[in-house]
């Protein structure tokens, strides 16, 4: 068994918790995200990386130190990893 110092066996479990939620949001329709159409658009590396930087910029500031603006950052870093891998065949 690991010693996590960093509680990310913990951590893990509520992005997992966060993003599994996030499939049955309001931004899903028709059981597409919009997220979807803009990955296979092409688009999805600058979205990822906008997002990203979008919501480490907004952290401590709109809601103040929002855990959500983290879980967010690390969703969008999830995807790109994901993009990344498809558009450059390593999946």
């Amino acid at each position: 068994m690991i010693d996590y110092k960093y509680s990310e066996d913990i951590i893990l479990q509520e992005l997992k918790k966060y993003i599994d939620a996030t499939y049955s949001e309001h931004y899903s329709i028709n059981k597409f995200q919009a997220t979807e159409f803009i990955m296979d658009s092409g688009h999805g590396e600058g979205f990822c990386i906008g997002n990203i930087m979008k919501y480490v910029q907004r952290y401590g500031k709109k809601d103040g130190y929002n855990r959500k603006d983290l879980l967010k950052v690390l969703h969008y870093t999830i995807m790109a990893l994901h993009n990344h891998d498809m558009t450059r065949n390593n999946i």
